[in-house]
């Protein structure tokens, strides 16, 4: 192989990863507002690949009345599902549910940049 010919093959490779890794990096923000007279804990969980946020055995949590933004990093277009349940009580859930365990509708969204509207949590 020439210098020439490796240096176009390396030059090709190098453009392959730049496009793969930057077409992979993603950001969305979640806004959920818990209407709940009790706190709630949430988890997002990807639909995609086996991935929890916050992850680590750990979950969000939100006060009753309180509105939150949930950022987090994700690979683009991957869908992500919301699973909310009241502090205590896992039987009473919103979304997915704890777990990503329940089937839901209108509770994911597309790992593609900004920020969802305004998802309320309501009795």
């Amino acid at each position: 192989m020439s210098i020439l010919s490796a240096r176009r093959l390396a030059a090709a490779i190098s453009l392959a990863v730049l496009s793969v890794s930057s077409a992979h990096a993603g950001d969305v923000t979640f806004q959920i507002k818990n209407s709940h007279p009790n706190a709630m804990r949430i988890e997002l969980y990807s639909q995609d690949r086996d991935y929890v946020w916050p992850g680590n055995g750990k979950d969000f949590y939100i006060d009753d009345g309180e509105t939150k933004q949930l950022p987090i990093s994700c690979n683009e277009g991957e869908s992500i599902c919301y699973g909310a349940w009241v502090d205590g009580d896992e039987g009473t859930y919103w979304g997915v549910g704890p777990g990503n365990k329940e089937k839901c509708e209108d509770c994911c969204y597309t790992c593609s940049g900004g920020q969802t509207e305004e998802i309320d949590l309501v009795p």
